[in-house]
């Protein structure tokens, strides 16, 4: 004979999560399953520092909570809402978002290798510090986030959106980012053997950035600043294309961008439409 358990968040916030005060009765022949499986609104809960690896949220409302330090790592999160919350120091190796909004979320110094967050919106959000080396993030959102000393060593960051976003420092070493879109400040930011196929670089802050054995084919580079940009060669730069506005190192340049056909890039991959909200586990 199985117990069967359902709990919406409001109530795993309050007594999952907590640590226990209490016992079950006694019960022989009773088995109780643990539950991984939630969904429901918990949004504002203090969930700081809980302990949640492995665990499926379907539909989960978490907007303004708190889960500073919280372990979700292999977490699956499918269709949650993260809007405003804060992860800052979270661990969320290896888990997988799909649908997943972390509009405004604070994510600073968040363990984030190997995520899976295809189509995922980090608009606004605060990605300093983060490790999100390995991460699958192509078709991702990070407009106007900050990723300041981010690591993103090897992500795949496919079509991705870096619109007005703060990067400076930030590691892109060997990450694919073919077809992104990159405006705002990546200075001093390394993309060493990184992949920028028909990546747009939008009047961006590059300067002092390192690209050496980085591909460029493709690239457009009208009204970025690249001055002091180390690894540039004229190699490199022969498929990309440039404009007036292109601020190149000293004896390089490009072609105008009136004259270039760069390749389509890759088109992002579509977010899962979110699921119903209420989802209990038996």
């Amino acid at each position: 004979m199985k117990l069967l358990a359902r709990l919406s968040l409001a109530a795993f916030a309050s007594l999952a999560l907590a640590p226990a005060a209490f016992a079950l009765p006694f019960t022989p022949d009773v088995e109780v399953r643990k539950i991984t499986q939630f969904g429901g609104a918990c949004a504002g809960c203090e969930l700081s520092g809980r302990k949640m690896a492995g665990a499926h949220f379907t539909g989960a409302d978490f907007a303004r909570a708190s889960l500073v330090g919280s372990d979700l790592r292999s977490v699956h999160f499918i269709g949650s809402n993260f809007a405003g919350a804060n992860l800052s120091r979270a661990d969320l190796t290896n888990a997988e978002v799909l649908g997943g909004n972390f509009n405004g979320a604070n994510l600073a110094s968040a363990k984030m290798a190997n995520i899976e967050a295809r189509g995922v919106n980090f608009t606004g959000a605060n990605l300093s510090n983060v490790d999100m080396r390995g991460a699958e993030a192509e078709g991702a959102i990070f407009n106007r986030a900050n990723l300041a000393s981010a690591d993103l060593t090897g992500a795949s960051l496919h079509g991705a959106l870096l619109r007005g976003a703060n990067a400076s420092k930030a590691s892109f070493r060997g990450a694919s980012l073919d077809g992104a879109q990159m405006s705002g400040d990546f200075s001093r930011a390394s993309f060493r053997g990184a992949s920028m196929n028909a990546a747009s670089f939008g009047g961006g802050n590059f300067s002092g950035s390192d690209f050496t054995g980085a591909d460029l084919d493709g690239a457009m580079l009208a009204g970025a600043d690249l001055t002091g940009a180390k690894g540039l060669t004229i190699s490199q730069l022969a498929g990309a294309c440039a404009d007036s506005r292109t601020r190149l190192p000293s004896g390089l340049k490009a072609q105008g961008c009136g004259r270039f056909s760069p390749p389509r890039p890759p088109a992002p991959p579509r977010a899962p439409a979110p699921t119903r909200r209420i989802v209990s586990a038996e």
